[in-house]
């Protein structure tokens, strides 16, 4: 007789329940994911775009940069996002005098117990704000290497883990400013994401006089609001577990990769013979690296994940398309004075144009 052919149902089954179980954690979060954004944005005023990409920068387990001019609440929207998620936070001013040391910490001989003790700097936060980063020699940027990378660091040859999650905040100044050291590609490419706040609305600003003279009237420079936590760290490390396992298409994986595509044909081909399908403009740009694609593909998933979905639309990948890669793809530095949003936007738009949604890898 025939044998009916055998089919793996345990692991069909087992993987409806995972993903059943992954749409569950999303729902489950989203009442906490509210809050965080609606606390942030209480804070940040006029900014939930930013806001929103920032969370989903911290849930994709990434590095933020946050390029803009002074006094425009860089370092407050980096305090913000560390109280609200309930994790430890310390501030460095980068300086051109910072040491690597200063960063890291340094171990000193104890004549007690006759050995040599480890002073932990301010990299052992589990929120670390590099503030001005581009202010500090690049011998003391290149000092979070190690840690943004591999979570890790090392001080007089022994290695030290960093806590968990780990989360690098820098703030840079526009390269026009005086007394700024450019970041060099390697360190640029550690950071997920770079934003820039911009100037608030006329409504936002009057907001934020009149929440300035109210402080100023009762001496109180901390409002309760802003040093309310909304969840502990192990929602957030449960958050960004469950971030890792929203589903991705073939579909949107084709998308991503043909994106990625596009910026290295433009590099290779001497950034002459490729244009974009709706303008006959030549695309300058450097190549998005696997890395890039890589950290692409995880904010698009922790966008997603905060609009209540286990699963990526190609939506989410143009979300966080100029966020993710616009620092990677410049040939130069964006932050030009007198730069509109149009000329920072215009090497990530071009390549957006290029490629079809519905039929990504037809170019190739």
């Amino acid at each position: 007789m025939p044998q009916t052919p055998v089919t793996n149902s345990s692991a069909t089954t087992s993987s409806v329940q995972s993903q059943s179980s992954i749409a569950d954690q999303v729902q489950a979060s989203q009442t906490s994911i509210a809050a965080i954004l609606t606390k942030i944005e209480s804070v940040v005023l006029g900014k939930p775009k930013e806001c929103k990409l920032a969370l989903a920068c911290i849930l994709a387990q990434g590095h933020l940069l946050i390029e803009d001019l002074p006094g425009m609440g860089k370092t407050t929207l980096s305090h913000v996002l560390a109280t609200t998620l309930g994790l430890s936070y310390q501030r460095t001013q980068f300086t051109n005098d910072l040491l690597p040391a200063d960063v890291l910490g340094f171990s000193i001989f104890d004549k007690e117990s006759n050995r040599f003790e480890l002073h932990k700097g301010p990299i052992f936060n589990q929120v670390v704000l590099a503030d001005e980063i581009n202010r500090a020699s690049p011998k003391t940027q290149s000092a979070l290497l190690e840690a943004m990378a591999e979570h890790q660091v090392s001080i007089d040859g022994v290695t030290h883990e960093l806590p968990t999650p780990f989360f690098v905040i820098a703030t840079q100044n526009p390269l026009f400013h005086a007394g700024t050291y450019p970041l060099p590609e390697s360190q640029l490419d550690r950071f997920m994401m770079r934003l820039s706040l911009g100037f608030p609305d006329l409504k936002a600003e009057k907001k934020i006089l009149l929440s300035t003279s109210q402080r100023t009237n009762q001496r109180d420079k901390k409002s309760p609001v802003e040093n309310e936590v909304v969840i502990d760290h192990n929602e957030l490390i449960t958050m960004q577990d469950a971030v890792s396992q929203v589903s991705v298409s073939n579909d949107v994986l084709e998308y991503v990769i043909a994106l990625s595509h596009v910026s290295r044909s433009a590099y290779t081909s001497n950034i002459s013979t490729l244009h974009t399908n709706q303008m006959n403009e030549p695309i300058s740009c450097k190549p998005l690296s696997p890395r890039a694609s890589k950290a692409l593909l995880q904010a698009a998933k922790a966008m997603a994940f905060i609009d209540n979905r286990d699963y990526v639309l190609p939506d989410d990948v143009q979300a966080v398309f100029y966020v993710v890669c616009q620092h990677r793809l410049e040939m130069q530095p964006s932050q030009q004075l007198g730069a509109s949003h149009s000329d920072l936007t215009r090497v990530a738009n071009q390549i957006l144009k290029h490629v079809d949604v519905l039929n990504p890898l037809g170019h190739m």
